[in-house]
């Protein structure tokens, strides 16, 4: 495998991210928006509630989790699904397939270059903000490099999802109504919107039993442990590392036979 080809389109993807600096900024600022109102809804639910601590969560643990779980979509979404599907409709997927470099990595490498400067501009600044509000809650340790290896694990679901997802799009040559319902299930049960420990019992188990859980919550758990239990961490990031060969098998599967589908009406 030749790192050197997948290093300059990480490094193209930077440089082009960081032409749209306002854009990151505007997203920065609009995170402090949502904090702010985040903090007062929240504030406000808890201060209905008889106890200090709902469904195992305390306020400042409820408010971490939501902030940066919004900040990890922001930092994580790659919107594969609505390249795949322009290139379908255009007619270009033709002349990515026939590059040298497989068309699949060649849409990972491209987009890793978002990843990187998302993380520094968007997330990074929101979870030292967040550090802040809550006077350090998030206690620097092992669990900080926990969470560092379930992002990237994260990331490698959530790409295969949406690999998964643009796939159909071979075949029903459409790709709002997909990437919809796809931004919709995977923001439920991901726990990006709201804490699966706010789930109905039956609900939750439901989440779990998917991969989606893996992307936001996994991480998230691991990061809000006061005292990383490592029994628990070890299962957590093996389940991880279970979806994201499951997936990239079916996935890579999947794309094989679909390829041969293919059908151009544009271009």
């Amino acid at each position: 495998m030749n790192i050197r080809k997948y290093t300059s389109l990480l490094r193209a993807g930077i440089m082009e991210s960081l032409h749209f600096r306002l854009a990151a900024l505007v997203l920065f600022f609009g995170n402090l928006v949502y904090i702010a109102i985040i903090f007062y809804l929240w504030k406000a639910i808890y201060a209905s509630s008889p106890t200090d601590v709902v469904n195992g969560m305390t306020f400042t643990d409820t408010l971490i989790y939501v902030v940066l779980a919004s900040s990890l979509f922001s930092f994580m979404e790659m919107y594969f699904v609505w390249e795949i599907g322009r290139s379908i409709q255009s007619g270009k997927i033709v002349l990515e397939l026939i590059k040298p470099m497989g068309y699949r990595h060649y849409l990972f490498w491209s987009y890793s270059g978002s990843l990187v400067t998302n993380f520094f501009s968007v997330f990074l600044p929101t979870f030292l903000v967040i550090e802040v509000v809550t006077k350090g809650a998030v206690e620097p340790g092992f669990n900080l490099l926990f969470f560092v290896l379930s992002v990237i694990m994260g990331v490698v679901i959530n790409y295969n999802i949406d690999l998964f997802v643009g796939t159909i799009c071979l075949y029903t040559e459409s790709i709002w109504g997909i990437n919809i319902m796809k931004q919709v299930i995977v923001l439920l049960f991901s726990g990006a919107t709201i804490p699966l420990a706010f789930f109905p019992q039956r609900l939750q188990r439901i989440a779990y039993c998917m991969p989606f859980q893996s992307i936001y919550n996994t991480p998230l758990r691991i990061l809000l442990m006061k005292t990383p239990d490592y029994y628990e961490v070890i299962q957590l990031l093996l389940l991880q590392l279970f979806w994201c060969v499951t997936l990239t098998i079916l996935t890579s599967l999947f794309w094989r036979i679909s390829i041969r589908q293919i059908t151009v009406n544009g271009g």
